[in-house]
């Protein structure tokens, strides 16, 4: 039974890896293999020799004596606790994705370009790279590079010399969302499962992250495209804001989405709890900015003297939500649980152990790997497969290495991902162009991080 489900694993995940040239969205084998996986589970749950609890991280002890009742029993109860855990990861990235869409409503990330006053490549550069790092420690890697490369597009006409701007923005978004938690979506998994805390996170990554960011811009900054001037007159093209609310709206939902973990560590409830009250306090503000009506009878909008109907900021940004990938995660992160709640996953970490004593190679391994297949699965599979505390050294450089990792290919990152479709990157190009830039970035910062570590020992 164990073997046909690692089968039908290894499967769907070839088929998300291979999404591009199978031209099938991966959001369909991950919610077949969820399916499927569980359906065996259940099928030959009378002939599975060991179950994991996940809340006590070890095997049950005489799960072999179980009668068959008492194991669908646990089943329905395994199966609904990682619904739960799942369901608080996908509940948080709702809420933080309707606030970035609900400041982009009021087109308040125009007022970027106010960071913009410069005419060198070579400062343009490092200015794009910082905002990179940290907007995508806010508002996430993703967001933040489609952001800054639609501004990037305003301001620089030449095709060539934007891809090399536009590949050194991904490497500096993927190193800013990795030491912060609500920065990419592996580290808001390892930050919501409790295997990393906020504080803890950034004492230890926020060094390595920036050294990541800071080595590549720094030996690009170097090199021929990055040198003269843009044309002067590109900085008139920058995007001018369509709304008067739009610097405060940018404001206060960066500034809530901020208070999330302060939130937690106050009231040691869930991140997703805080997340709904970030939402709710900026949809208030969305509602008033938009000048909407509320009746006992009805919803209307007014503009001047008349109704023209109801146009809420908050529901046209959930129908901007990108539902596909909210369901991806669920059916991967339901998909590994069920690995997980077989025992396979601890097994096999303890056998990897074995093989591979220094599990620092094991983990900047899950880096390389990250960079040539999604990262969430692989942080989901690290997730069961070690049983160590809270904030152990090892969930750190789990969070590094899959964060950063997935720069060194154009499709190893969600960041790299929407850059390529958004300038039409070809892979091999970045390959040869950008690949070992990001490489040295990924290497110099896990080097810091151990340095780090060591010393802190």
């Amino acid at each position: 039974m164990e073997t046909i489900i690692i089968i039908f694993f290894i499967l769907g995940y070839a088929a998300i890896a291979l999404e591009h040239n199978l031209k099938l969205d991966k959001l369909i084998p991950a919610l077949a293999m969820m399916a499927v996986l569980w359906a065996l589970v259940a099928f030959g749950i009378d002939t599975v020799p060991n179950w994991f609890d996940s809340s006590a991280h070890k095997l049950i002890e005489g799960f072999a004596g179980f009668s068959l009742e008492e194991r669908h029993i646990l089943l329905e109860e395994t199966l609904l606790h990682h619904l739960g855990k799942t369901a608080e990861i996908l509940f948080f990235l709702l809420g933080a994705m309707t606030i970035v869409e609900i400041i982009d409503y009021f087109d308040g990330f125009s007022t970027i370009k106010n960071f913009v006053k410069t005419k060198s490549k070579k400062r343009l550069l490092w200015i794009f790279a910082f905002l990179a790092f940290i907007l995508s420690s806010i508002i996430d890697n993703l967001t933040a590079t489609i952001v800054l490369i639609t501004i990037l597009q305003k301001i620089i006409h030449d095709k060539n010399t934007r891809l090399w701007f536009a590949s050194l923005i991904i490497i500096a978004a993927n190193a800013g969302g990795a030491w912060s938690p609500i920065g990419d979506v592996t580290t808001t998994m390892l930050w919501i499962a409790k295997k990393v805390s906020s504080a803890k996170l950034m004492e230890y990554l926020i060094i390595p992250s920036l050294i990541c960011m800071v080595v590549p811009v720094f030996i690009a900054s170097f090199m021929k495209p990055f040198q003269g001037n843009i044309d002067d007159s590109a900085l008139n093209n920058l995007p001018e804001s369509k709304n008067k609310y739009g610097a405060r709206m940018l404001y206060l939902g960066l500034g809530a989405i901020i208070f999330v973990p302060i939130f937690k560590t106050i009231t040691h409830l869930p991140p997703y709890v805080g997340m709904m009250l970030s939402l709710a306090v900026v949809g208030i503000f969305a509602e008033i900015h938009s000048r909407t009506q509320f009746s006992l009878s009805n919803v209307v909008e007014n503009d001047g003297d008349d109704a023209i109907g109801f146009h809420s900021p908050v529901h046209k940004s959930l129908s901007r939500i990108e539902m596909p990938s909210v369901l991806f995660f669920f059916g991967i992160l339901m998909a590994v649980a069920a690995l997980e709640s077989l025992g396979i996953l601890f097994i096999g970490a303890e056998a990897l152990k074995a093989v591979v004593p220094n599990i620092d190679i094991v983990v900047m391994a899950l880096g390389v790997g990250s960079a040539v297949i999604d990262n969430v699965p692989l942080v989901a599979a690290s997730m069961g497969m070690f049983n160590e505390p809270m904030d152990d050294h090892l969930w750190h450089f789990v969070a590094y290495s899959a964060g950063t990792g997935g720069s060194m290919l154009i499709i190893g990152s969600a960041a790299g991902v929407v850059a390529m479709g958004m300038e039409k990157i070809n892979f091999m190009w970045y390959f040869k162009n950008i690949a070992w830039l990001a490489a040295i970035g990924f290497v110099t910062g896990a080097i810091a991080f151990m340095l780090i570590r060591n010393i802190n020992f």
